[in-house]
């Protein structure tokens, strides 16, 4: 018995545990490849998920942009318009300005050239 404990191996489950130890380190290879891709997958994911917020974020703010430079326009034709000389003419406190007269007025009165002298 003690014989049979110490003799080496025979070749034949020699050969079954080599196989099985191929077999078993190809599964273990072909689990650990499809956990990287798996894992590089989701770090895809996550990069284009980024992206894509970014993008959403940035044709958002366009948007308001171009909303604000039209308001702005609109303002400036506003303040133009405020600012015409029809409108000016038009306005009842303007006019009352060229109806008054001026009640004590004084006139400078030449009396020679100053530069020839």
């Amino acid at each position: 018995m003690l014989k049979q404990l110490f003799s080496p191996p025979s070749d034949i489950p020699h050969r079954s545990s080599l196989g099985r130890l191929v077999n078993q380190s190809t599964v273990l290879l072909m689990a650990s490849i499809g956990t990287l891709i798996l894992i590089l997958a989701l770090f895809i994911l996550f990069h284009e998920n980024a992206n894509a917020t970014k993008g959403y974020r940035l044709r958002s703010l366009e948007r308001e942009r171009s909303q604000l430079l039209l308001r702005e326009e609109v303002l400036k034709m506003q303040i133009a318009q405020a600012q015409a000389l029809e409108n000016l003419q038009e306005d009842g406190r303007i006019q009352a300005m060229s109806t008054l007269t001026p009640k004590d007025s004084r006139y400078v009165e030449v009396e020679s050239n100053v530069a020839y002298e």
